[in-house]
């Protein structure tokens, strides 16, 4: 069985449209949930599908920026801003 590959050879720019595409489905998924229906037993079905990947890709989203590593200067006081 093949092992998975753990090391990844991505630039910013390639997080950079990672990350912008994971936004632009969330708010894709949004519009979606906005058009179903609460009351509508049809819809049930449907919004637990949106909600679950809402959530799967704002997680993804919140991996990546935990993974970053955010300049902080070394010689001087950082002020946040």
């Amino acid at each position: 069985m093949p092992s998975y590959n753990r090391n990844f050879q991505l630039t910013i720019e390639d997080v950079d449209l990672i990350e912008e595409a994971l936004r632009a489905r969330g708010r894709e998924l949004c519009r979606m949930r906005r058009a179903l229906s609460d009351e509508s037993p049809a819809d049930m079905e449907s919004i637990r599908v949106v909600e679950e990947d809402q959530r799967k890709g704002e997680e993804l989203l919140g991996r990546l920026h935990d993974q970053k590593v955010f300049y902080r200067p070394k010689t001087s006081v950082y002020i946040g801003g």
